[in-house]
């Protein structure tokens, strides 16, 4: 009798899908889920209900306020921002972002906490004068204080602070300076919308030491309009002669609302004028192994910190474990009780609706168990890891199984191990973690535009 041997298949390697070579137009970078696409105006009145309900015993509150006024206008900002309001415009709209806070501060929702974290973003902040920081910084305290507060964040434009104005902003209880740098090259500056110039990064690093901050952030990008290899180099060595404490590095992405989008339009291109992506994650690896030589640590897909058990942001850690967040100023995005919102994009409609005594809210949506469980997990993967217990602890499902597919995906593509409780991004896969989200999306959000 003839015996057949049996087939011993070896399994193959499976290939992770292709990187994309250019920068084309789009939003890269992930801060939500689901997707900004999906929150709907006729959701607004579940913000409103949320509001009129007690928080859930130990989330921690925080505050935002958008301030959208710059001196110029970068070509890759996609933010909402004005260059043309004057001094009159701006105390309205100070005194708009105080009124709108003030319909929050007596609700149930707030519960007789007190803000957590508070974070003042842009647009440029530093753009505001002292006495106008003063103003509206007194009318917050006013409303909901911050002595219990464990971070004050503040973004900053190196042009825009003198020694005056950063002690007044230390003064305000600031203990997070962000500095948004992004090169230390006038030419590449200037290229890209940049407002201000090197020498101005100097000298308001070292007053901003003088003055004492507790943290000092310095923002770079990766990939700049006419970046080189070289002038990466410099700027990542300058960089580290400066010893900021914490040091955040993104890739350059071009947006739809872009004035470098606007330009690719008109001129028919589909690849915009930037580094691709291979050459990016090439940039940010080589300035994080630097950072790490001289003794930082990798702290997230974007951070490296100088010291991790002093150096903490808590507006982004808590946010993305599931903190409210009353956010205040036109376009701004908040969460509350489990419903996140999304404020008027516009300036005149924003000031108008809320000196008619209504709160500006545009969109709005309740995301369902699912979909918190998906959001805090694809957002802390960004830190490069995360604990499976406290997922199983907070929403009662195993996200070993309940990911078991994009986890073994990520596992067979080389980016990822499972240790124990514990999952971990490597180097490789951190560097692209935003695309590696998708794989966590629910079918329905893969396809739809992020924002």
């Amino acid at each position: 009798m003839r015996v057949m041997s049996a087939t011993v298949l070896t399994p193959q390697p499976v290939p992770a899908p292709p990187l994309e070579k250019q920068t084309t137009v789009g939003n890269y970078f992930v801060s939500n889920y689901p997707p900004f696409s999906f929150w709907k105006p006729e959701n607004v009145d579940e913000v409103k209900a949320a509001m009129n309900r007690p928080p859930k015993p130990g989330t921690p509150l925080g505050l935002y306020l958008h301030i959208p006024f710059c001196r110029k206008r970068c070509h890759f900002c996609y933010f909402k921002v004005y260059t043309d309001k004057d001094s009159a415009a701006i105390k309205g709209y100070i005194d708009a972002a105080l009124k709108e806070f003030a319909i929050y501060a007596g609700k149930p929702f707030i519960g007789g906490r007190k803000p957590r974290f508070i974070y003042f973003g842009g647009g440029t902040p530093s753009y505001l004068s002292v006495d106008q920081l003063k103003h509206l910084t007194d009318g917050m305290k006013a409303l909901l204080p911050w002595d219990e507060a464990a971070e004050v964040a503040f973004e900053a434009e190196p042009g825009t602070l003198t020694d005056h104005k950063l002690r007044a902003i230390r003064d305000l209880g600031v203990t997070r300076l962000s500095l948004g740098v992004e090169n230390f090259n006038d030419h590449i500056l200037e290229i890209n919308g940049r407002a201000h110039h090197s020498k101005e990064i100097a000298r308001a690093y070292n007053f901003a030491r003088e003055v004492g901050f507790p943290q000092i952030n310095i923002d770079l990008i990766a990939g700049m309009v006419e970046e080189t290899g070289a002038n990466w180099r410099e700027c990542v060595r300058k960089t580290i002669e400066m010893a900021p404490d914490s040091v955040t590095v993104y890739e350059m992405e071009i947006p739809y609302n872009t004035t470098i989008y606007q330009k690719m339009k008109a001129e028919g291109k589909l690849v915009a004028p930037v580094a691709d992506w291979e050459t990016k994650r090439v940039w940010v690896d080589y300035a994080f192994k630097e950072l790490e030589t001289v003794g930082y640590t990798v702290a997230s897909a974007y951070t490296a910190v100088k010291n991790p058990r002093q150096t903490k942001f808590l507006y982004r850690d808590l946010l993305w474990a599931g903190a409210d967040l009353l956010s205040l100023g036109v376009a701004s995005f908040g969460h509350i009780g489990g419903t996140h919102y999304q404020n008027h994009a516009d300036f005149e409609p924003y000031v108008s609706r809320v000196n008619q005594g209504e709160l500006p809210i545009y969109r709005a949506l309740t995301p369902n168990a699912d979909e918190r469980l998906i959001r805090e997990f694809i957002l802390q993967l960004k830190l490069g890891q995360l604990n499976l217990s406290y997922f199983r602890n907070k929403f009662g499902v195993d996200p070993a199984q309940r990911f078991a597919e994009p986890l073994q995906r990520l596992k067979d593509w080389g980016f990822l191990s499972l240790e124990g409780d514990q999952v971990r991004l490597n180097r490789e896969g951190l560097l692209q973690v935003d695309r590696l989200l998708h794989e966590f999306f629910l079918p329905q959000h893969r396809t739809n535009r992020y924002v």
